[in-house]
């Protein structure tokens, strides 16, 4: 079980990591570019990141988390049950279900726009705003729920 939690907790801390890179400077970078460079650049980094690596922990954490949710219920009395709740929930809902509602379909919009086309630039403006926002909801659930499991590491 430890092992489990450890897991969970480096995988929530480590998808906080990717996020906020995000939210502070990647996104930032982007914006600089023309918007036919920076949509570009966002459609390639968009395939890169399914990769094995990648999703090994992004849905590694995930499932190490809902395995910490349904193993805490029925262990109320241990001191770590909240915290465990608390934390994998925090992932489950705010990085990986804003993930697949909001962050994904943006993402899937923007594979299907032509960067050369007419209203790119009005797309790509709205787009770096609204992904932006959902991305800085994903970094602080990941960081949340990485300090909720790592004190659930130290009680048991």
């Amino acid at each position: 079980m430890f092992a489990l939690k450890l897991f969970a907790t480096l995988g929530c801390g480590l998808m906080a990591g990717v996020f906020f890179a995000f939210s502070t400077f990647v996104m930032s970078a982007l914006s600089r570019l023309q918007p036919p460079q920076g949509i570009a650049a966002m459609q390639s980094i968009n395939i890169m990141v399914i990769n094995p690596l990648f999703m090994m922990v992004f849905l590694g954490a995930a499932v190490a988390c809902i395995f910490l949710v349904l193993t805490s219920l029925g262990r109320w009395h241990q001191p770590s049950t909240l915290y465990l709740l608390c934390g994998s929930l925090l992932y489950l809902v705010g990085t990986v279900l804003v993930t697949i509602a909001c962050n994904v379909p943006m993402n899937e919009a923007l594979a299907k726009l032509d960067p050369a086309s007419a209203d790119s630039a009005s797309f790509w403006a709205k787009y770096q705003i609204d992904w932006t926002f959902w991305n800085h909801i994903r970094t602080s659930a990941a960081l949340a729920a990485a300090a909720a499991l790592t004190l659930s590491l130290g009680k048991g």
